[in-house]
């Protein structure tokens, strides 16, 4: 019998593992496909506080997102840190415009500040953003917020969560509620790859499945009525493309607040490469692989053109990614723009807890949030208080100016303390990519739950996120040491099809 039952290996399951985990909860989790497969590794990257919900008038999200990127940072420091931004200023009222905002921005973090806000003048600029478009230039406005690995950040958490007890196993799929006496007793689930089932007994069942909650809620409310069961998610697609660092230049990210259409354009610096995007855009399915617009891809390319001074086109690009955002549905409304990005805690009449909305860098807080709803509901008892806040990830060093003196060799960055183990196994010294060798593939078959060729390029290693046509010539090496490590088929062909996904046509 467990305490906690989780369905959903993104960063909400994950979080929520780790902190009824660290509270002495006995916890299992379980995700049908990888940890991280959707959602929570396709984010832009970001460690936020959320400049353009200051437009909205959001104050208590962005003051709460802020506290939390502090905590993160110090959590995590070998894979989230600081990262300078620069808002261009082509027209007359832009720097102070946005100067007044950012300050603002500031002010709301406090003391978990990571750098004040500055009015750059044109050269400036340019000197921290080479590549911007200089016509028209007026200056820019430099303010700091964060940056991270989101997937590798995710296994952490998992291995974080494993050391304090708790039970974490991927590809295995939620079939069933259980129920005792009209009340949720427990859920049956398959493991994917050996077709075994299982029955799980539990006090708590939580649906932590980001965009892909209202499944289980549909499930759940058949015990009752199905005529009583409300969406609670509207899908927002947002999609990122990937070109060679040439196009931006520099440590500094770029910054526009608002576009042609309102929307927020971001060019990020990360793992070598630059980030374009996002987008914001309903979306009505829900494919564990879902493709980009014709019309986004233009948009992002045309923005960027805008403030960049070589525009970028399709055939620059190295790798294109789409994320579904679960965005929390209030009464009728449909543009997505206009949708929370706030979570929700919703229990049902059984006494399913589903938690959906939210973003990364508030991961932790919602995590704390759903466990008091479980106690206020009698689910749980009474617990000790949540101690995540004081966390250190499973490789983060003593402290973070210990990071400093780890070793940077190419890609051993974001494994902290554990660069050592790394480097002590077979293959340290043979690459199969720039950055990625074989004894880190190993290391991700090993120790961080990967069990597929897909596992290892997208997310343990980014490779897939920053070159399509790379990862797909780096697969047949993985697959051979996937099957050496753990004598099974790594799927080679089945990651080659996603290759295609995360590719651009011209």
């Amino acid at each position: 019998m467990y305490d906690v039952a989780v369905v959903g290996g993104g960063s909400t399951g994950l979080g929520i593992a780790l902190d009824a985990a660290m509270r002495g909860l006995k916890v299992v989790l379980i995700e049908s496909h990888d940890f991280a497969k959707g959602t929570s590794s396709r984010s832009t990257k970001l460690v936020h506080g959320g400049v353009r919900y200051l437009g909205q008038g959001n104050v208590s999200l962005v003051r709460e997102a802020l506290h939390e990127r502090r905590t993160l940072l110090q959590s995590a420091p070998h894979i989230a840190q600081p990262l300078a931004f620069v808002v261009p200023a082509y027209r007359w009222w832009e720097k102070p415009f946005y100067g007044v905002g950012l300050k603002l921005y500031d002010q709301l973090a406090g003391d978990a500040g990571l750098g004040s806000t500055q009015l750059l003048s044109s050269q400036a600029t340019l000197s921290r953003i080479p590549a911007a478009r200089t016509q028209g230039l007026r200056g820019g406005v430099l303010y700091w917020d964060g940056q991270f690995n989101d997937a590798r950040l995710a296994i952490a958490i998992a291995r974080t969560a494993a050391q304090h007890g708790a039970l974490l196993v991927n590809y295995c799929r939620a079939e069933a509620l259980l129920y005792e006496g009209g009340r949720i007793a427990g859920l049956s689930c398959t493991d994917i790859r050996s077709g075994v089932s299982y029955r799980v007994r539990s006090k708590c069942v939580i649906n932590a499945t980001g965009v892909w909650v209202d499944a289980l809620r549909e499930k759940d409310a058949q015990q009752e009525s199905a005529a009583t069961f409300k969406p609670l998610v509207a899908p927002s697609q947002g999609v990122h493309l990937v070109v060679d660092r040439s196009f931006l230049q520099g440590d500094t990210a770029l910054m526009v607040p608002k576009t042609s259409d309102g929307r927020v354009l971001f060019a990020v610096p990360w793992l070598g490469k630059v980030i374009l995007g996002t987008t914001d855009t309903p979306r009505q399915d829900l494919s564990r692989e879902p493709q980009a617009f014709k019309e986004e891809v233009d948009f992002i390319l045309g923005e960027a053109g805008h403030y960049l001074r070589r525009a970028p086109t399709r055939g620059d690009v190295r790798s294109i990614w789409v994320g579904l955002r679960p965005l929390v549905k209030h009464q009728d409304e449909q543009d997505t723009k206009t949708l929370s990005r706030e979570h929700t805690v919703a229990i049902s009449r059984t006494g399913l807890v589903t938690v959906t909305g939210g973003k990364w860098t508030t991961y932790r807080v919602m995590a704390e949030d759903v466990l008091a709803a479980c106690q206020e509901a009698k689910l749980l008892a009474p617990l000790p208080e949540c101690g995540t806040h004081k966390a250190r990830m499973v490789g983060a060093p003593p402290a973070q100016d210990a990071v400093a003196s780890l070793s940077l060799a190419p890609g051993m960055h974001s494994y902290g303390v554990e660069q050592a183990l790394v480097q002590s196994l077979p293959g340290a010294d043979r690459w199969i990519s720039p950055g990625l060798s074989e004894a880190m593939v190993r290391f991700a078959l090993r120790y961080e739950y990967a069990l597929t060729v897909e596992d290892v390029l997208a997310r343990r290693s980014r490779l897939l996120f920053l070159d399509a046509q790379e990862a797909a010539a780096a697969a047949s090496q993985v697959a051979a040491l996937i099957t050496q490590e753990l004598e099974q088929d790594g799927d080679e062909a089945g990651f080659l099809e996603i290759c295609a996904h995360f590719s651009l046509a011209p």
